[in-house]
């Protein structure tokens, strides 16, 4: 599969500047790929920068070092005009399907702002897509005239994917887009997701802290630990053989039904250091349970530990 967003040493900081206090590191020197129709998962603890790292993809905030590539071209160095037609190209849907929409308009102009904005239809045509875009994502078109609060949150947030939907993006970020729904209800949202995506080919940027869900959809997985990558791999292999200390702790925490199945629990001392005072080298040696001297001095480059798969970690390196 090729490449259809790449980003190079992205870093992103907040604060500072005149109130003179530290930066917050929120990300640190990530490297990553989205390969065209290619579900990715990112998950880590809050605070590991998933949000950041989406909102950075799809230009929504601007890194303080690194770049962002969609389809080769440079989302930083790009022009007003280009970044209209980008902006077509790439979406997001929001955590929160209530707060993401505005509850004094109508939901149907809503799920067409982006194709109003963007004049990619003339108005006489655009009902027509309007019913077809709330027809995909299971609602009823004549519901197009309700306001946001007569729906359920899971019809809500299937009114945010239609809006997200309506420019016929390629690359879509779902920044925990189930989270905030019951389980019965993330099931279904879940299903319809995966449905979209194989039929309209999308590359997909899924955030989540319900490592049970990323392994239903992804194919490949990236874990985040304070701004920086602990682990890549395919989503199988990194569930089945986690490779970071982290992943495993991670793992390790996911209930399962079956309890002959369950992994022995591994606790994690104290709380993650702040990213204004992030550790020396290994960012996770703090509370590390493998942690030795030498994780002080340099962070650990990304190794490769099988196909694909790689990991941050002197002690899981020196292992393979």
């Amino acid at each position: 599969m090729t490449a259809l967003v790449q980003a190079q040493g992205l870093a992103r900081s907040f604060g500072g500047g005149w109130l003179h206090r530290p930066p917050v590191q929120a990300l640190r020197g990530v490297d990553l790929t989205v390969a065209r129709g290619e579900a990715l998962g990112v998950v880590g603890e809050s605070g590991s920068g998933k949000s950041t790292l989406g909102r950075l993809l799809l230009g929504l905030l601007p890194p303080s070092a690194g770049t962002v590539r969609f389809d080769g071209q440079d989302v930083g160095a790009a022009s007003r005009a280009e970044w209209r037609r980008l902006r077509q190209r790439m979406q997001i849907v929001f955590q929160d399907p209530f707060g993401s929409l505005d509850p004094r308009r109508r939901v149907g102009p809503q799920i067409l702002d982006g194709i109003a904005i963007h004049g990619l239809m003339p108005p006489a045509e655009r009902g027509d897509r309007l019913a077809a875009l709330l027809a995909q994502v299971g609602l009823d078109p004549a519901h197009a005239v309700r306001f946001p609060h007569e729906f359920s949150g899971g019809q809500r947030q299937r009114i945010g994917i239609a809006r997200a939907l309506a420019t016929g993006p390629e690359f879509l970020v779902a920044d925990e887009p189930v989270s905030a729904l019951d389980v019965s209800i993330q099931a279904q949202v879940m299903a319809l997701l995966a449905d979209l995506r194989r039929q309209l080919g999308l590359a997909l940027l899924f955030i989540s802290h319900d490592l049970p869900v990323v392994r239903q959809l992804c194919d490949r997985v990236v874990v985040l630990y304070l701004g920086r990558v602990m682990e890549e791999g395919p989503a199988e292999a990194v569930f089945r053989a986690p490779a970071h200390p982290y992943t495993r702790a991670l793992l390790s925490a996911t209930p399962r039904l079956d309890p002959r199945r369950r992994l022995p629990r591994i606790p994690l001392p104290g709380e993650p250091p702040s990213p204004a005072n992030p550790p020396s080298g290994c960012v996770f040696r703090t509370r590390c349970p493998q942690a030795a001297a030498d994780c002080a001095a340099a962070v650990p480059a990304l190794q490769p530990v099988g196909a694909a798969h790689r990991v941050a970690c002197l002690r899981a390196a020196e292992a393979a």
